[in-house]
């Protein structure tokens, strides 16, 4: 079977290689950019000794030192990670470089890569000073330790010099039970996720077999796990039921009354949606199909439905006070989704609204100067030099406190500074 041949254009100065001089550059490659990794993590840790600070934020073990909150966002920023990855990132070299010396060490050697000298940290960054060091030693004499072997060690640290600590775990352990029900997605679909008693998983499952059973034999078509997936809103729409049962004083008559479903949906119009071609609702962020709005307000009278109208991104109405209007937050958090700071996903409902102009400044309270800032990084705008200005409708341009470029946009984050050669 002829696969073609990729496009000159695409293979570049490898044109003409044979696989064995590919391979050798490929090899190359790969050192390179372990040793790229290795001066990343020496120039952190050099960082690192400048930037300790007593009121700084703890980002690695008990015993590692406190860095600058502000000099650390920074940090982050060159480096074009995202707030809590390069968070992390940059806990996980302080964690090796203060609290686990042999792997730092072993790290900068080249024995043990940085991927699992990561991992490594994740794991001992709760630990002690002492169980800490103690997982460092065993880790000096071998190097190549499997996750495996990895997680039984830190279980013995923890065992021999946290032994309050293990025996809260196990208690908590037993108790760690949880149901959750996620976002709805694109199609309507939710994802639940519990962790139950054994004896109510089982008593769980039967229900739902059950229900799923009668179903198919009423004449239900669907798959079993379909059957089996709606089985779950029919007993829980019972329970509701269940819950509702009133009794008349006076007559002992026994009423139902169900609450069933609330749907709230803001419903985007346009020209084409009047005529019926172009109807998009939403569940809170995301959109729906028509049939999957047509099957929840199916039951008219077991159903709650609130209508609201999406107003105009693009107006702009002022109002005088420095307190910001639910209209405008509405508005603010339509037109940009998350958070402004340069690589931040922070979702825009979970954020604060920034006057970009502070209102003291004679900011105007208007969607034209407002835009979402999660709490970290609204604070970091108001209380250090992080600054931005927006140069056009949904595109900020920040500076850094030592005057690196930022600009920040629908399309991501996209650092403007001038790439620097790097001396080997």
């Amino acid at each position: 079977m002829d696969l073609g041949t990729a496009p000159t254009a695409l293979i570049g100065r490898y044109d003409g290689c044979s696989v064995g001089e590919l391979l050798t550059e490929l090899s190359a490659e790969s050192k390179a950019r372990l040793a790229s990794e290795i001066r990343e993590w020496v120039a952190v840790v050099a960082w690192a000794d400048q930037n300790v600070v007593d009121t700084g934020v703890p980002i690695a073990g008990p015993g590692a030192p406190l860095v600058s909150e502000f000099e650390l966002m920074e940090l982050i920023a060159v480096l074009g990670r995202t707030p809590d990855g390069g968070r992390m990132h940059v806990g996980r070299i302080i964690e090796c470089a203060w609290r686990l010396p042999s792997v730092y060490a072993a790290v900068i050697a080249g024995r043990i890569p940085p991927y699992k000298a990561h991992r490594i940290a994740d794991q001992t960054r709760s630990l002690t000073p002492d169980a800490a060091a103690f997982v460092d030693r065993q880790l000096a004499a071998v190097a190549n330790v499997s996750w495996a072997q990895l997680d039984r060690l830190i279980t013995e640290a923890i065992l021999r010099f946290d032994p309050e600590r293990a025996e809260a775990e196990r208690k908590k352990a037993s108790e760690h039970r949880f149901c959750e029900v996620s976002d709805v997605d694109e199609h309507g679909n939710a994802l639940i996720t519990a962790v139950v008693d054994i004896a109510d998983g089982h008593d769980f499952n039967t229900a739902i077999a059950r229900e799923a059973e009668v179903r198919g034999r009423l004449g239900d078509e669907g798959s079993l796990d379909a059957r089996r997936a709606q089985a779950v809103g029919a007993i829980a729409r019972r329970d509701l039921a269940l819950d509702l049962l009133t009794t008349d004083e006076d007559t002992g008559e026994i009423t139902v009354r169900s609450a069933g479903r609330k749907v709230v949906m803001d419903l985007h119009i346009t020209d084409t949606t009047l005529t019926g071609e172009n109807p998009v609702g939403r569940w809170g962020d995301e959109p729906v199909t028509t049939a999957q709005i047509k099957q929840w307000l199916r039951s008219r009278e077991t159903t709650s439905i609130v209508v609201r109208p999406v107003i105009d991104l693009a107006d702009c109405i002022p109002v005088g006070s420095y307190e910001i209007p639910d209209r405008h937050k509405h508005r603010v958090r339509s037109r940009r989704h998350t958070c402004s700071f340069p690589n931040c996903t922070t979702p825009a409902v979970k954020c604060d609204i920034d006057h970009e102009v502070p209102h003291a400044e004679g900011g105007p309270t208007c969607p034209c100067n407002l835009n979402p800032l999660c709490r970290r990084h609204h604070r970091a705008k108001t209380f250090s030099e992080w600054h931005y200005l927006q140069i056009a409708p949904g595109h900020f341009l920040w500076t850094s406190p030592h005057g690196r470029l930022f600009l920040v946009g629908p399309g991501g984050t996209r650092a403007l500074d001038p790439p620097r050669a790097i001396d080997p």
